[in-house]
């Protein structure tokens, strides 16, 4: 393969990886978080005051996966491809926390005010989703991607 087309297939990897990996987030958030690990996943919808949730233990068992990954596509180079879907899923990561840990929980404190259509969506739907605070009957489990019904212009039309 040359170089060029070597590039772009790493490139597709990383891309094609952080977007599945909604995907994977989506199924384990309703699935699992609120599922057979609901007794991780209730802190995170709970008023509490303390820095550290046991939610937060996902973020530890998620890096798992994505850090081995990374190391066996740098160890072993005939599998070098695992490298980027590696990177693709610790990308997934570093968005995760700085859109539902840092914009929409504020767990680290910024003056912003999310003005973009999409970001507002996103925050919306979040916040329908932590109007539940029990195991059942929450919605809205996607962390990066909202359906159009969670625009907030479409409540203010209903009021």
């Amino acid at each position: 393969m040359s170089e060029v087309l070597t590039i772009l297939f790493y490139a597709f990897l990383v891309v094609g990886t952080f977007f599945f990996m909604e995907g994977v987030a989506w199924f384990t958030h309703k699935y699992i978080m609120h599922g057979f690990l609901w007794t991780w996943h209730k802190s995170h919808h709970k008023v509490h005051n303390h820095k550290l949730e046991r939610n937060d233990l996902f973020a530890v068992v998620f890096s798992v996966p994505s850090a081995g990954l990374i190391m066996a596509g740098i160890e072993f180079p005939e599998v070098r491809w695992l490298l980027f879907v590696g990177i693709g899923v610790a990308c997934y990561g570093v968005f995760y926390v700085l859109f539902h840990d840092i914009l929409v929980h504020r767990r680290v404190k910024l003056k912003f005010k999310a003005e973009n259509s999409y970001l507002k969506r996103m925050m919306r739907a979040h916040y329908v989703h932590h109007e539940v605070h029990t195991k059942e009957g929450a919605e809205a489990f996607g962390f990066l991607y909202a359906p159009k019904k969670y625009d907030p212009k479409k409540e203010k039309s209903k009021a």
